[in-house]
């Protein structure tokens, strides 16, 4: 079998030559052989790579000093590249982490080049704004980039929350190094290729991949202007620790334990899809996912076989074939956490009504089965943090003031969902829920609106205008009454 090794870093618009010898190996989630490798970054990539970056921001003929539709035309030709590419690029990732190569051609091949042209249409619409003032004269409003961004990607839907970040930073002319997972690194390589060849000015763009002590490097190193990060809450804090004590702005998406709500109108079977793709979507490994299903008492039983039998027939499998609804995790580690969630779902009382295993015809790969739990508490452990895996917990309750009570009773607030046959009744009640965003009878992120959390779920938006925002700095240039006139 033959891997995909790289030698080199992409920084400063080349390929160049890293600055210690330690790699990282891939290993493909499926089959747990090692399927590539690149250089693992060291503190020095860093460096280089934010020199890099500062240099493109600052220095002659700067990339935010582009006019937006110039910018707009390198941005096409970058997203025509990772086209060019889409095939491979979903290829990789299912490999890497095992998401379903159906949902990796939307996530991973189709939304990068649609943001791309999105932020970049975005910022040349923007313009700047003139305002009347209320003392004479007037007020000129400019947004400016915001300088160079440290983004560091996790590895579950690695190009699609990468391009949540530098799709917008680019277009509003920032400069970004990138900090892939260790787990998905040849996906970022391939991007990095297209980069490439679509002729991104040098140091626009650099990828330096390695683990969190390369990433609290990035995040404190005194050349980034901003930081965007996706992870866990864990790391999120400590990264705000220390853009707080730097005075350096932030964007943390962070985890989930959201609340898929079943309104006791709702006809889940009809809806079964979108409950799927609302739930277990890429092998449970989406932060936004409704892992808390609340189902009315009047319809428990039929609430909890209907998932269940959901969770029993779908297809367990490689990757790769267009078949599977369910990949493996992705890695050893990651496996051992959601069997510990499985075990301590059954210790505290939860019934088990599926799953709750690992495939018996897949003795490689880190497969563990679509699992689900009824009777649960929704103080158990199961109902309150994030398990990041295949595993549900149904939980009942009386009225939609009790369903309204538990929904709100978590650390987190980033997704979730209602389900009804009366979507006024549904957004009446989506009104109710303390969390970022939320679905009905769906879920969906549309590039156009804001997504992101609350409370422990992370701080900041992304998509939408307000993603755009987030990478720019606000410049007001106050004119007199005679330049006014």
């Amino acid at each position: 079998m033959s891997t995909i090794d790289y030698d080199k870093l992409y920084i400063g618009g080349e390929w160049r030559a890293p600055a210690g010898s330690a790699r990282i190996d891939v290993r493909a989630a499926a089959t747990e052989e090692i399927i590539g490798s690149v250089p693992e970054g060291a503190e020095g990539d860093i460096d280089a790579a934010v020199d890099a970056a500062r240099r493109a921001f600052d220095g002659p003929d700067a990339w935010g000093s582009w006019e937006p539709a110039r910018r707009q035309e390198a941005l096409h030709r970058f997203a025509d590249e990772l086209e060019k590419r889409a095939g491979e690029t979903a290829a990789r990732v299912a490999q890497q982490n095992g998401m379903p190569i159906v949902v990796a051609e939307q996530f991973e091949s189709a939304f990068p080049p649609l943001l791309l042209r999105y932020y970049s249409q975005l910022v040349v619409d923007q313009g700047e704004e003139r305002r009347p003032g209320m003392l004479g004269g007037s007020s000129v409003i400019r947004r400016e980039p915001i300088g160079v961004v440290g983004a560091i990607v996790p590895w579950n839907v690695p190009q699609g929350i990468t391009f949540l970040k530098l799709a917008p930073a680019l277009a509003s002319g920032c400069t970004v190094v990138l900090k892939p997972a260790p787990e998905t690194v040849l996906d970022a390589f391939l991007m990095a290729e297209a980069a490439l060849a679509a002729g991104l000015p040098e140091g626009v763009l650099n990828v330096v991949p390695g683990g969190r002590e390369l990433g609290a490097y990035l995040v404190e190193h005194p050349g980034v202007d901003k930081v965007s990060f996706t992870g866990s809450t864990a790391a999120g804090r400590a990264i705000a620790e220390t853009c707080g004590r730097l005075l350096r702005p932030v964007t943390l998406e962070l985890g989930g334990k959201s609340a898929a709500i079943v309104l006791d109108d709702a006809d889940l079977l009809g809806n079964i899809e979108s409950f799927f793709a609302s739930t277990l979507l890429n092998n449970g490994q989406i932060c936004w996912l409704g892992t808390r299903v609340l189902a009315p008492q009047s319809r428990y039983d039929e609430v909890v076989d209907t998932i269940s039998g959901l969770a029993s027939n779908l297809v367990i499998g490689d990757p790769l074939e267009r078949t599977t609804q369910i990949g493996p995790l992705v890695s050893q580690r990651q496996r051992e956490r959601v069997e510990s969630y499985i075990a301590k779902g059954s210790s505290d009382g939860g019934r088990l009504t599926a799953g709750g295993g690992r495939p018996a015809d897949r003795d490689r790969g880190w497969f563990v089965q679509p699992t689900v739990f009824a009777d649960v508490d929704p103080n158990h452990t199961i109902a309150q943090e994030e398990i990041f895996g295949p595993v549900l917990a149904v939980i009942p309750y009386r009225d939609e003031e009790e369903a309204v009570r538990i929904a709100n009773d978590t650390d987190y607030g980033l997704g979730g969902s209602v389900w009804t046959a009366d979507p006024e009744r549904g957004e009446a009640f989506a009104r109710k829920v303390r969390t970022g965003t939320i679905g009905l009878n769906h879920y969906v992120n549309d590039p156009t609106a804001p997504f992101g959390g609350i409370k422990s779920s992370g701080m900041g938006r992304e998509l939408g205008p307000e993603g755009l925002v987030a990478f720019q700095n606000l410049k007001t240039i106050y004119l007199p009454p005679a330049a006014a006139n």
